[in-house]
């Protein structure tokens, strides 16, 4: 049989893991000082492959410890040896702490595309929007040249009937009716009811 080979030297005297949670159990400052000189090497280098991050790895560590100290009395020695409970107890924390940073990750991812994308309303709203302005440029081709230039002076520079009447020089009475006949094939030519 092999005989396990120790590389921090010689095996010390005194009670092993298991007597030593015993008196942890029952409030043993001194026995869980030792425990945790026994262990915590191991606890963190097991917290440090999961987790990865050195000073998460502490934390995760100290709560481990935490837990052992008050948690003792939970150990069980028929189910396995003492540094198998401390280790699992390590690993589960760890794995927690994982799952815990990824979810609060995709949270913040999920919470960013939200306000990143665009409502689907206003999307809709600016493709009808454009749609619009087109027929309605298509339908100004449409107009005599005096209609166009009145309705574009009078609507799209906010011209009264009289300016247009002077800047076009025609007169007032022409540049009413030119507007009234664009307008009605404009109306037409989008299919707007009256």
């Amino acid at each position: 049989m092999k005989e396990a080979v120790r590389i921090d030297g010689p095996a010390a005297a005194g009670p092993d893991l298991e007597q030593l949670l015993v008196l942890v159990a029952r409030g043993d400052q001194d026995a869980f000082s030792t425990v945790y000189d026994s262990v915590s090497g191991a606890v963190l280098g097991l917290v440090r492959t999961v987790l990865r991050d050195p000073a998460q790895s502490e934390e995760v560590t100290q709560e481990v410890l935490i837990e052992v100290w008050r948690s003792a009395a939970r150990y069980q020695p028929a189910r396995g040896s003492a540094m198998t409970w401390i280790m699992t107890l390590a690993h589960r924390r760890a794995v927690d702490r994982v799952r815990s940073a990824q979810a609060a990750t995709d949270r913040e991812r999920r919470a960013a595309l939200l306000d990143r994308t665009t409502a689907y309303d206003e999307v809709t709203e600016q493709v009808e929007t454009r749609l619009e302005h087109e027929q309605v440029r298509r339908c100004l081709r449409g107009l005599t040249e005096l209609q166009r230039q009145s309705v574009t002076l009078a609507y799209y520079r906010g011209l009264a009937y009289r300016e247009v009447a002077e800047l076009l020089a025609v007169p007032l009475g022409t540049v009413k009716t030119r507007l009234r006949d664009g307008l009605i094939r404009l109306r037409d030519c989008l299919g707007v009811s009256a």
